[in-house]
């Protein structure tokens, strides 16, 4: 029986704390950005006739916060997959990005199957995304774990360019797979999750922060809420279970887990397993989000979560979560600030939030949380 301070404990150790380090993060992140923002307004107080921007980003602020952390859990769990394998292999699996692909397609598919049989009207919303996403995890899991068996086990003792050059023969492949299956089946790249079909996805949640209304779709909402839970369970499986342990000691020291009698061949096929299920559950999401899908939507986000788990501290965790966190909501607050300056737009976000992410690797060139810490997966 579980006494009440060891339940208490557990609750504190795997509950508590990780999501106590995600609004720390948050919050963070939002002070600094609303205050480079209104340091901004002040500097160019109107960008354009008419336009007050101090004004502007009062009446945006909500939305570019909410817009923010939904893209940047999604970067988060991209990131992890990157994060969780350099962590035991020192080894940048570029295919991640086409995992995160391949499970948005999954969850495009599994939807769009449930609509096709007529049922989607009649099943609960919760078991709908509830069922989408886990297929996309069990489907991109076990095509991480195939690649890792097929493309880089028999590599493993190899100079660490060759892996890195099959990673990226992989993620073209798997792109082109993808692309000629649903040209076969179904003539189409830009595949529509018909979330419209269910009202309950479709639609807004409207709250009014500070006398100004502010639209959140229902879709980011489980966004936010489907990546918290996810990120959660990988910190109660990393730190507090027997699988998880063992991975930390692959990851520490590979030859002697061996002598200890851990398998190591089944620590990193179980750690390809998770991060490329964290890739499929954020290519469901992301895709239930922003509605439309194709076998080239990879790309950018896998780049931008790499991106991510750098400024982080590749290999850390926590630096993924930190990092992906980050970027999404600089993102965001450029997106939102951008707009009003008539020689820039939104087509300059990606110029300026790389330049303030080199900056930032300028002063820590191992990340934000980039020191050798115990527990790096």
């Amino acid at each position: 029986m579980i006494s009440p301070r060891s339940l208490t404990d557990w609750l504190y150790r795997f509950v508590a704390f990780p999501i106590g380090q995600m609004l720390v993060f948050i919050v963070g992140s939002i002070i600094v950005l609303a205050a480079l923002a209104y340091g901004l307004a002040v500097l160019f107080p109107e960008p354009r006739t008419g336009i007050i921007l101090s004004d502007q980003i009062g009446r945006q602020l909500p939305n570019m916060i909410v817009a923010g952390i939904t893209t940047g859990f999604v970067y988060a769990m991209i990131a992890l997959g990157y994060t969780l394998v350099y962590g035991v292999l020192k080894f940048i699996n570029f295919a991640h990005s086409e995992i995160f692909m391949f499970g948005s397609v999954i969850g495009y598919e599994v939807m769009v199957r449930i609509s096709e049989a007529g049922y989607i009207g009649s099943w609960s919303p919760f078991l709908l995304v509830a069922l989408i996403v886990i297929l996309s995890m069990m489907g991109a899991g076990l095509l991480a774990v195939l690649i890792e068996r097929i493309a880089y086990r028999p590599l493993r003792g190899a100079p660490r360019l060759v892996p890195l050059i099959s990673a990226i023969g992989v993620s073209l492949l798997l792109t082109d797979l993808v692309r000629a299956f649903q040209a076969i089946t179904r003539n189409e790249f830009n595949l529509t999750y018909p979330k419209n079909e269910v009202a309950a996805l479709g639609g807004n949640v409207q709250l009014f922060i500070s006398d100004f209304p502010t639209n959140i779709r229902v879709t980011s909402i489980i966004v936010i809420i489907g990546a918290v839970l996810m990120l959660v369970a990988l910190n109660y499986f990393v730190n507090g279970t027997k699988l998880g342990r063992g991975i930390r000691a692959v990851s520490q020291d590979m030859s002697t887990a061996a002598l200890m009698g851990i398998n190591v061949n089944l620590m990193i096929s179980l750690t390809f397993f998770v991060g490329g299920a964290f890739g499929g559950a954020a290519g469901s999401l992301f895709g239930l989000n922003v509605g439309t899908v194709t076998p080239f939507v990879g790309f950018i986000p896998g780049i931008k979560a790499f991106t991510a788990a750098v400024l982080g501290g590749i290999g850390n965790v926590t630096g993924a979560l930190l990092g992906g966190l980050a970027l999404g909501l600089i993102e965001s607050f450029l997106n939102g600030i951008l707009v009003y300056f008539p020689a820039l737009g939104q087509r300059y976000t990606d110029i300026f939030a790389f330049s303030v992410l080199i900056l930032i690797l300028i002063f820590r060139p191992s990340g934000l949380l980039g020191e050798r810490v115990d527990e790096k997966v």
